[in-house]
């Protein structure tokens, strides 16, 4: 039985959750492991792997058409695994939930089947400054098939989104909005009820990207009122390779398909193909099955946990860690956004982020360095990269002080 399933929903214990994660029982380099790169993936408790090794064992068959009973086992839980993903973000559908790779994957859908057909020459999209690749790229694609424009949103010196300037930028020309839900780069996070009714208001659609979300509050699509929403399963204590976009129903039904194949085509000719409904209009080929599977025994396993003491908990850690960061000279943190999740980036005077790095890893502390896929936010701070140490559930006070004392060695080293 999980150690979090005698816990009562008033109570958080950071300890009885890491007993739940068997990567976390080892060392590295001859140390605990400190693993303090949760934005980049999260780890996965037992109740998922073995909800993966379950469904392999014994349930291993492609779905929806098979006429046998692990095709149908498999495709009963595939589509399980759906429905309870769609209530963890309040979708009113199942069938507005689509399966995807990732964050990434569900970006460049919207971008090339929303974009390739209602974007044309002289119409904008604006995007922040704060903003991962994954949701820049995509849309300088569309953006040059098109003709349409990529545009930045400013961000005030601290990280915020500077909500001035966004009034600034919207016209009637701005047809899409695609913001990140909270920055994987600084923790912002973004007040994206407030955005989304902003660019409504010039009738623009909105795009938002829950990767740095979803496993640290609950998220209401109908309430956020957003056009589209995506997020990745593996920053979500669930499997890598498998996520999920939401869309607006009457958006997604308008959409042409994003790729061709099986699955996604209700009759097939050399006359002509007709296109399969919501959602499998999107989903061609064989589906990540054990990945959704995978998924949603992962949201599963945090409806077993007190969430809000969770953000709680991680919040406890940012604080700390700004706290013991007065006692370094030199350390400076990037970003001080109004409001954050756990998420501690920084840079040290003389000691070049990836050497930085490479010395905590050697004492057993993974911590991410670079510059995580926002190069543009780099460059508004002018540094190269940043150090981010980034905190989830199971990470505890002990850890923070590991990471400083690494810290203080670097210090000493490069001094």
């Amino acid at each position: 039985m999980s150690s979090t399933a005698s816990m009562t929903r008033s109570h958080f214990d950071a300890e009885a959750i890491r007993a739940d994660f068997p990567i976390l029982q080892q060392e590295v380099n001859g140390h605990p492991l400190v693993y303090l790169d949760n934005a980049a993936t999260t780890q996965k408790p037992e109740a998922v792997i073995e909800a993966i090794s379950h469904y392999y064992r014994c349930d291993n068959a492609n779905v929806h058409r098979g006429a046998h009973a692990l095709s149908d086992r498999a495709t009963v839980a595939f589509e399980q695994a759906r429905e309870r993903v769609a209530q963890f973000i309040g979708s009113p559908k199942a069938s507005q939930l689509i399966w995807v790779r990732g964050t990434t994957e569900a970006i460049n859908l919207v971008a090339q089947s929303w974009g390739r057909q209602q974007l044309k020459a002289g119409d904008r999209v604006l995007v922040s400054y704060l903003e991962h690749h994954s949701n820049i790229v995509p849309w300088q694609l569309v953006a040059a098939a098109t003709g349409a424009t990529v545009e930045p949103i400013p961000i005030t010196v601290d990280g915020d989104i500077d909500l001035a300037a966004f009034d600034a930028l919207l016209d009637e020309r701005v047809k899409m909005v695609s913001v990140n839900h909270v920055s994987n780069a600084l923790g912002t996070v973004n007040p994206v009820a407030e955005i989304t009714r902003k660019a409504h208001a010039v009738g623009a659609k909105v795009m938002l990207d829950g990767a740095q979300a979803t496993a640290h509050f609950p998220v209401d699509v109908v309430a956020l009122d957003c056009d589209f929403y995506a997020f990745s399963g593996h920053k979500l204590f669930g499997p890598t390779g498998i996520g999920a976009l939401w869309g607006r129903e009457s958006l997604l039904e308008a959409m042409p398909p994003f790729l061709g194949g099986g699955e996604m085509i209700e009759t097939v000719s050399f006359a002509g193909t007709t296109f399969n409904s919501l959602p499998f209009k999107f989903e061609a080929g064989t589906p990540n099955i054990a990945g959704a599977i995978g998924l949603a025994a992962a949201i599963d396993y945090l409806a077993g946990i007190d969430m809000n003491a969770a953000a709680e908990h991680e919040l406890s850690l940012l604080e700390q860690s700004l706290e013991l960061a007065k006692d370094v000279s030199g350390l400076r943190r990037i970003g001080n956004p109004a409001q954050s999740v756990g998420i501690f980036s920084f840079v040290l005077e003389g000691v070049h982020p990836s050497d930085l790095g490479m010395l905590l890893d050697q004492q057993g502390i993974a911590v991410r360095t670079g510059h995580h896929c926002t190069q543009p936010l780099m460059d508004y701070y002018q540094v190269p990269g940043t150090v981010r140490a980034s905190y989830a559930m199971y990470n505890t006070a002990q850890d923070v002080e590991r990471l400083f004392q690494g810290i203080h060695k670097a210090k000493r080293l490069f001094g």
